[in-house]
C-alpha cells in the first residue's frame, strides 16, 4: 500500500523534507521517531512513499503511527480528512485549499473550549494571526498552511514568531476546528 499524495504532502510539510529520494526516508523515519517516541522502519517508510514496490497492507499500528506524528487521534481520523480532500472541492462550504483564498481573505477559525484565531491569507499558503483569543497562536504570527477542514484538526506546518520558526503547530487536535471566512 502506497500512501495518498495528500498524506505524502502533509509528511512533507511536517517533516520539512522533500521526500525525493529513497534516503530522504531514513530521515523521515528518525524525525517520526523523534516526535512520537514510536519507531518506523526504513523498508517500511520506503513501502508507504512508494521507493519500494510492494503491496503489503501495513499494519494499522504503523499508520496509527503516521496519524499520530501528523498530529491526529489515529489513523481513521486521518484516513477521513485524506478522503474529504480528495472528494471535495473548493465549493464544498467544509474545506478550503489555502491556495484557493483570496489574498487578504480573513478565515475565523475556532475551536474547544473556547479558543478563536483571525488569520489573514497573505499569499502561497502564508497567513498572519491578526487576532487570537485563548490559543497559544498570538497576534503577529505568520502560519504556513495548506487546508481548512471543518470538523478536523489544523494542521499549521510552520509558526514562525518574532522572526523565529516555533515548528508544527496543531489546533484542535480532540474535536476538530470550524471556521468562517469573513
Amino acid at each position: 500500500m502506497k500512501l495518498s499524495p495528500y498524506i505524502t504532502e502533509l509528511l512533507r510539510e511536517k517533516s520539512g523534507n522533500e521526500i525525493r529520494l529513497s534516503r530522504d526516508c531514513e530521515m523521515l523515519a528518525l524525525d517520526v521517531e523523534s516526535v512520537t517516541g514510536e519507531h518506523i522502519g526504513v523498508n517500511t517508510m520506503k513501502r508507504l512513499l512508494g521507493f519500494i514496490a510492494d503491496e503489503r497492507t501495513p499494519r494499522i499500528s504503523t499508520l496509527d503511527v503516521i496519524a499520530r506524528y501528523l498530529g491526529f487521534a489515529n489513523w481513521e481520523a486521518l484516513r477521513m480528512v485524506d478522503e474529504n480532500s480528495s472528494n471535495s472541492s473548493f465549493d464544498d462550504r467544509d474545506e478550503y485549499l489555502a491556495c484557493y483564498l483570496e489574498k487578504d481573505q480573513q478565515v475565523v477559525i475556532s475551536y474547544p473550549p473556547n479558543r478563536s484565531v483571525i488569520i489573514e491569507n497573505m499569499g502561497d499558503n502564508h497567513f498572519r494571526v491578526i487576532e487570537s483569543e485563548n490559543s497559544k497562536l498570538l497576534k503577529g504570527d505568520l502560519l504556513t498552511l495548506t487546508h481548512i477542514v471543518r470538523h478536523y484538526p489544523l494542521l499549521v506546518s510552520e509558526v514562525i514568531r518574532d522572526g523565529r520558526s516555533l515548528g508544527a503547530f496543531t489546533a484542535g487536535k480532540a474535536q476538530g476546528i470550524d471556521f468562517e471566512l469573513l
